[in-house]
């Protein structure tokens, strides 16, 4: 758990950084490191995504995983979620939920936020959580410095999710192999483009309802290729 503390404790200070110095930054300067942010998420969500070594896995996965996403209605719980943080808090800023979403999707999913968790889940030390806690640092003083403080709660689904993955990892090292990981990399990284999509303002994706899709690859991925 000590790789997912540092994790969020490097979300949390980009977060403070980011809403110091985001008043000195100019609107055309935010719009072009938010744009930048977006293309390195749709280039890492490509480059994870064709990894996959069986394309029907990876479609019915994120298919079967937005149907029941949607069902849920996971995209509502999280506005309604960060809402009620910023009206607990009284916070105004009508960005708020916007970047609370954003950034804890964008902290979440990913290679990193899947492997990380599980090495130091199976014992091997946390180093690949240490190098994702240096992106996300950076990444959240982007964030904050253009939606404002609510980027900076996205530390609580982080602390939630890796600290699960971890735990996790932990008790069912026997269960993750190789081949199951790989697939659930491509699905993340599906997602990501999804996320790309919607930080360059493309189109407006529901990704959250598409979350389910992590666990439906897991559970495909055994039956059908372990």
């Amino acid at each position: 758990m000590l790789g997912t503390l540092i994790n969020s404790a490097s979300i949390i200070l980009g977060s403070i950084l980011g809403l110091m110095i985001g008043s000195r930054l100019s609107k055309n300067i935010t719009n072009i490191i938010f744009q930048a942010l977006g293309l390195v998420v749709l280039l890492l969500g490509i480059t994870m995504a064709i990894k996959t070594s069986n394309i029907m896995i990876l479609f019915f996965s994120i298919v079967l995983g937005s149907l029941l996403g949607e069902w849920i209605d996971i995209d509502k719980r999280l506005n309604s979620m960060g809402e009620k943080i910023r009206k607990k808090i009284k916070i105004g800023n009508k960005k708020f939920t916007e970047g609370f979403i954003a950034a804890s999707l964008l902290f979440c999913i990913g290679s990193l936020a899947i492997l990380g968790p599980i090495q130091e889940g199976l014992g091997n030390g946390f180093n690949i959580l240490l190098v994702k806690s240096g992106l996300d640092g950076f990444a959240s003083i982007a964030f904050a410095a253009t939606f404002g403080i609510g980027v900076i709660f996205s530390f609580i689904p982080v602390l939630i999710y890796q600290g699960s993955v971890t735990l996790l990892a932990y008790w069912l090292h026997n269960f993750l192999s190789e081949v199951i990981i790989n697939e659930l990399n491509a699905v993340g990284g599906l997602l990501l483009i999804g996320l790309s999509i919607n930080i360059l303002e493309i189109k407006k994706l529901k990704v959250a309802n598409m979350l389910p899709s992590l666990i439906v690859v897991v559970i495909l991925a055994y039956f059908f290729l372990s």
